[in-house]
């Protein structure tokens, strides 16, 4: 019988070796005794380019090149779920700990994915991308789908082969910021990982190159002023918020002299500027909330966990809802 306290994880697979990938982050990453694992795949019975041919009075003679098609399915996702399980099994995950759901499609592959969510996961995970012969799988397209859908479950992008261990916190001073510090500590209780609490803080000269000549000297000297005390405090401000966190992170389990800080000031962008610092340092995760707000609201923080998501091709992104 499967421990009610276990963590439910719905890993959302296609069959692709990237999705391979992603099952094997989240074996090396996850505590096996604390986490229940669903290998969930939505199988298309037809194939996106059949289904118009239902109403072609030639349809029928199509008959055997889609059953052909269904059996190659079938035996691609059942094997991918048999090297699955033994993957999870080598890396220490218990038998009752991980379970295989092949469900045919019924509203859409995204929208079959976020139903399946709504019960009790703690994280929803797949691959960057997915089988390319496939069209409607391929999950760069399916990840964007679920991004905008899936707002009240954490959802992990995995690109690459990315090695766990190592994790930057993109922090603010947001309420959103601090639940995905929230959010890394019960995920990782007890782990030996290391975390990066990262903060950066946009510098006043872009905005000085794309609007400086609308006002007069006087007008641009003094908005120039006023613009840097704030990006000053802004960075100030991190300081308390880095100890509070800090303070989560122990509490939930994790080491002390394996929770560092950073802030770095003058970036063109914090999204750049997150994942810069994960590839130069080696953070192969990078944890950013949903949302922030900064002290000049909208305007600085853009989308920023839009464009990691994008620009972090051949890391793991966990978004916290």
């Amino acid at each position: 019988m499967v421990d009610s306290a276990r963590k439910k994880i719905l890993l959302a697979v296609d069959g692709s070796e990237q999705a391979m990938e992603a099952v094997r982050y989240v074996s090396k990453v996850l505590p096996p005794e604390q986490m229940e694992i669903v290998l969930f795949n939505v199988m298309t019975k037809i194939p996106e380019s059949f289904w118009d041919l239902q109403k072609e009075p030639a349809f029928y003679h199509k008959i055997a090149n889609i059953k052909a098609w269904e059996v190659q399915q079938e035996k691609i996702i059942h094997e991918f779920m048999e090297n699955a399980g033994r993957l999870l099994l080598d890396a220490g995950f218990p038998e009752d700990a991980f379970s295989v759901n092949i469900q045919e499609r019924r509203d859409g592959i995204a929208r079959d994915i976020v139903t399946e969510s709504q019960k009790d996961y703690s994280a929803v995970v797949l691959g960057r991308t997915g089988l390319s012969d496939l069209k409607d799988l391929i999950l760069g397209s399916i990840a964007n789908k679920l991004m905008e859908r899936l707002t009240d479950v954490p959802v992990w992008i995995i690109g690459g082969s990315p090695q766990p261990g190592r994790l930057l916190i993109s922090m603010d001073t947001s309420e959103w910021a601090m639940r995905a510090v929230d959010y890394v500590g019960s995920m990782l209780d007890g782990s030996p990982a290391e975390v990066l609490l990262f903060h950066a803080v946009r510098g006043f000269d872009i905005f000085q190159r794309g609007h400086g000549k609308a006002f007069v000297p006087e007008h641009n000297r003094d908005w120039m002023e006023q613009a840097e005390k704030e990006l000053n405090e802004a960075s100030r401000a991190i300081e308390p918020i880095f100890e509070k966190a800090a303070q989560r992170l122990v509490s939930a389990g994790l080491s002390a002299d394996r929770i560092a800080t950073k802030v770095v000031t003058g970036v063109s962008s914090r999204a750049g500027a997150v994942v810069l610092e994960a590839q130069r340092e080696g953070y192969e995760t990078i944890v950013v909330g949903r949302r922030g707000l900064s002290k000049v609201q909208e305007f600085f923080m853009g989308r920023v966990s839009n464009k990691i998501i994008q620009m972090a091709r051949k890391m793991a992104v966990w978004v916290v809802s």
